[in-house]
């Protein structure tokens, strides 16, 4: 069932340039640069305390598919139900060797992992009961292939999504605008502000109705995660 050999790459995910720099050292600095520094530890203190928020408003799913998973920052908080059956996946299998290698023993002994597209998963309709998915999507600048990523999550979870990205109306996306308009063109971007009506209406467009809304800071910061549950 998560045999990915053989299969071609999803035009979607190929076509995101940092996807393919995760070689084994790119892979072990993504992993230690969440605790480099005050304001990373900071910043990771508030990412884990709002996954457990979105993981109890989502009715503390017993199984959960953590994609893409990177080197597993999130495997601690999702191992703190002990009755949990966690599943991750990531594009770069150098990311999953790197997080298996890091983390707890106890932690990582309970993850069922596999390398695969997450907008092609190996496994069948209704898998688990939630997919977690935290800061991926904001790499997603065209609606078409969030839309595809959110049809394959559709698919695949049984109940609900967490999802992270970056939103407008806040104080950080109004900075990052104006600092944009000032910077020469770009021929390649790879971090996007995605307005929240319009990730509002992809979400119900694809079969989402919105539970919650988690701001990392409400007003000044780009991050929200939404809960939302399969219609």
């Amino acid at each position: 069932m998560f045999n990915h050999a053989g299969k071609a790459e999803p035009q979607a995910e190929a076509t995101l340039a940092f996807s393919n720099k995760y070689d084994q050292q790119h892979a072990q600095q993504y992993f230690e640069k969440h605790d480099d520094g005050i304001w990373r530890k900071l910043s990771n203190w508030r990412d884990q305390q709002i996954a457990r928020k979105a993981l109890k408003i989502a009715g503390n799913p017993k199984s959960v598919l953590d994609t893409p998973c990177g080197t597993g920052r999130f495997w601690g908080v999702l191992a703190e139900n002990n009755n949990r059956i966690i599943h991750a996946s990531d594009y770069k299998q150098t990311m999953i060797d790197v997080g298996v290698l890091n983390r707890p023993q106890s932690i990582t002994k309970r993850i069922k992992h596999f390398q695969a597209s997450a907008f092609e998963l190996p496994v069948p309709d209704q898998f688990v009961d939630s997919i977690f998915c935290m800061r991926f999507i904001h790499h997603l600048g065209e609606s078409a292939d969030r839309v595809r990523l959110l049809k394959e999550f559709h698919r695949v979870t049984k109940e609900t999504v967490i999802i992270s990205l970056w939103v407008d109306g806040n104080i950080k996306a109004k900075r990052r605008l104006a600092l944009d308009q000032k910077r020469p063109p770009k021929t390649y971007q790879n971090r996007f502000v995605i307005p929240a009506k319009t990730i509002e209406e992809e979400f119900r467009a694809n079969g989402f109705t919105v539970i919650e809304k988690l701001d990392f800071l409400k007003h000044y910061h780009m991050w929200r995660t939404y809960v939302v549950r399969k219609v």
